[in-house]
């Protein structure tokens, strides 16, 4: 028989603690009894991935659910103005972005950069659509888009693989940026007035063009490059 430390109250041999008081019941005979149970297990059990299928799965119904619930919401609410193409078409280049990547893990930098581009060229023509012409679609917005992503794939296609220094790099993105300034303003002047009139654009190529030379000089002379390297950690 057992009794309290505390009040002295008898205890039953399956008590762990005094009914009375709430004393724990120490019972240096029953070493099983005196050891508590964890809150937690103790046991780690390593979590299962989750599958890429069922993750774009997630993804496409998501995206089709708020296309379709802003189509139908669009009918009732100012139906005279097509805004759930807004909705639509964002949703639609979410799912370019995110849902093939995960489906096809061996695709390229290349073809995910295509991809991206030709989610924004259908995001912006819907919103053409949806504003009542493509007119300044297909004169202005396409030809930017294009420009912009060939300049962009042949800045990738230099670039892939990781076999150009850093200061190549930087001299490849700075080319590249003031190509890209020149395409613009062509496209622009183009569209608006017929006929290019050369200006900032030339000012921004000038520019990289400056920060460029020295880097490629650097580039050239080994001694150059390697007090840039050990100075600048490149």
């Amino acid at each position: 028989m057992s009794y309290c430390v505390n009040c002295g109250v008898e205890l039953g041999k399956e008590l762990k603690r005094c009914p009375l008081c709430g004393t724990l019941v120490i019972n240096p005979n029953d070493v099983e009894r005196n050891i508590e149970l964890p809150f937690f297990p103790q046991r780690q059990q390593p979590v299962a991935p989750v599958s890429k299928r069922e993750l774009a799965l997630l993804l496409s119904v998501m995206f089709a659910s708020v296309a379709i619930c802003c189509g139908l919401l669009n009918l009732t609410l100012r139906p005279e103005i097509q805004w759930w193409l807004y909705a639509a078409g964002a949703a639609v280049m979410l799912w370019i972005w995110f849902v093939p990547p995960l489906l096809w893990r061996e695709m390229s930098v290349l073809a995910k950069l295509a991809l991206d581009i030709v989610a924004v060229a259908l995001y912006v023509m819907l919103i053409a659509l949806a504003s009542g012409g493509l007119d300044w679609y297909v004169g202005l917005a396409l030809p930017l888009m294009i420009s912009f992503a060939v300049i962009s794939l042949i800045i990738c296609f230099l670039m892939r693989g990781g076999r150009r220094s850093t200061i190549t790099s930087i001299v490849i993105c700075l080319v590249g940026i003031g190509l890209m300034c020149i395409a613009t303003e062509l496209i622009i002047d183009c569209y608006f007035s017929t006929r290019w009139n050369p200006g900032w654009s030339l000012i921004v190529l000038a520019v990289c063009l400056g920060f460029s030379m020295p880097l490629i000089i650097v580039r050239c002379v080994p001694s150059l490059r390697e007090e840039t390297r050990r100075r600048f950690h490149l």
